[in-house]
């Protein structure tokens, strides 16, 4: 399995965490286009938070190293990061090439 492929996959693993800790009528949907943040998220700050963690834990536990995702970079980074489960997978595998 390549990192691209692994990383989808925590990201994909965090939503639908979230996903199991709401209400039937507020699941998300779990893709690449899925929106995290802004206008038309369904994700309140908090929610976008608990995803946050998760994939941090995760890619500690999986690729055996931590991985910060709110540093100042993330934060100033345009398009934002936590956009889409798009942008935020690709931040990741961005930070993990480095």
């Amino acid at each position: 399995m390549n990192v691209e492929t692994e990383v989808r996959d925590i990201v994909f693993e965090a939503l639908a965490n979230l996903n199991d800790e709401l209400p039937a009528g507020e699941k998300v949907d779990i893709s690449y286009d899925t929106l995290l943040f802004g206008g038309e998220s369904t994700i309140d700050s908090l929610s976008l938070v608990s995803v946050i963690v998760d994939v941090e834990t995760a890619l500690s536990t999986k690729f055996d190293r931590a991985v910060a995702l709110t540093d100042d970079r993330a934060m100033s980074r345009e398009p934002s990061p936590f956009t889409s489960a798009r942008t935020l997978s690709d931040y990741v595998v961005e930070l993990l090439g480095e």
